[in-house]
């Protein structure tokens, strides 16, 4: 672990916090900060929330890997691919796990809300999935050997 991730998970939470009791304030409770918090509701099951929220974290990393840091890919064009990545995952996983993809953006609102039912999915599962893909990607980039013959 490098010493600037503590400080990155730090800021990544409290601006998450920040932005819900932003939007409380400006609401002025005219809707419940429960509807903030990343949740799933039946019939979807826990595993299946885990295995969604999972795939979609992924499936986020991998389209990052690919154009955010590879010297390959269109520099121009990564924010838009991001962006898409994001919004397709939201449609097709949104009406079932919230899509989270992003502990951050999961945490924050359960911090204000105190309402941390299942939230280690969303903890344990965009890190399971990112990093998965993370591994995937790094060795599918490893240079092929050359053929000595």
């Amino acid at each position: 672990m490098t010493v600037a991730v503590p400080p990155y998970v730090i800021s990544q939470v409290a601006g998450s916090s920040l932005a819900i009791l932003t939007l409380f304030v400006m609401l002025n409770t005219s809707i419940p900060i429960c509807a903030t918090v990343t949740q799933f509701f039946s019939p979807t099951t826990i595993p299946e929330a885990f295995t969604w929220e999972v795939i979609i974290s992924f499936i986020l990393m991998l389209a990052i890997c690919g154009v955010a840091t590879d010297s390959r890919a269109i520099n121009e064009l990564s924010g838009v691919t991001v962006g898409a990545t994001v919004i397709v995952n939201v449609l097709l996983a949104g009406p079932i796990t919230g899509a989270s993809m992003n502990p951050a953006r999961s945490i924050g609102p359960a911090l204000v809300s105190m309402e941390f039912d299942c939230l280690w999915i969303y903890i344990v599962a965009p890190i399971l999935g990112t990093t998965t893909a993370t591994v995937i990607y790094s060795l599918v980039r490893l240079p092929l050997p050359e053929n000595r013959l």
